[in-house]
């Protein structure tokens, strides 16, 4: 229980610390970004980008991608948010009006589908994987600057992104190594 109790205490001090001390011209670029990702619109435009421009790499990459992004969203918004009732960072550590523009529940979806879109991507093109990767830490960064998330909700969607990259990549070369 302290344990827990500690770390609760460590997601509040991070919560209103970027709350306080990312200035506001980043805290502008931190939500242009988040709203390029809203609706998961940044992803579907880089993997329409990769199935245009990239050829045969590009199509399958960019499938991979969207499949994982897609796993990812089930996982955090379809079950964990139906689950887990957390409440959001308090309003007053905020002093910007984004804060009455909050999801309700934990995990970040947002982080979730960044993390599953570019860590599934990654592999078969790192240099598109290396693009994405800076969006991505934005969009989770703008989470808890903007008042969206505490640190741990961020962590549990990246968390969710990576598992849902892994199975993407992975479930379809499992599946035809023991297809009969």
């Amino acid at each position: 229980m302290k344990l827990l109790a500690g770390l609760r205490d460590i997601d509040r001090l991070l919560t209103k610390q970027a709350a306080s001390r990312i200035p506001p011209g980043v805290g502008k670029v931190l939500s242009a970004v988040e709203e390029a990702a809203e609706s998961t619109k940044l992803w579907c435009g880089a993997a329409a980008a990769m199935a245009c421009l990239g050829g045969w790499r590009g199509r399958r990459t960019a499938v991979t991608g969207m499949a994982a992004l897609v796993v990812a969203q089930l996982v955090s918004n379809g079950l964990c948010k139906q689950v887990a009732d957390r409440p959001r960072p308090p309003k007053e550590w905020f002093p910007h009006d984004e804060v009455d523009d909050r999801p309700d529940s934990f995990p970040s979806g947002h982080t979730a589908a960044a993390v599953a879109f570019t860590a599934a991507v990654a592999p078969a093109w790192p240099a598109v994987g290396a693009a994405c990767s800076l969006p991505a830490g934005l969009v989770a960064l703008e989470r808890v600057q903007s008042g969206a998330h505490y640190p741990s909700d961020v962590a549990a969607g990246a968390v969710i992104g990576l598992a849902s990259a892994w199975l993407t990549r992975s479930v379809p070369r499992l599946v035809l190594r023991h297809w009969p």
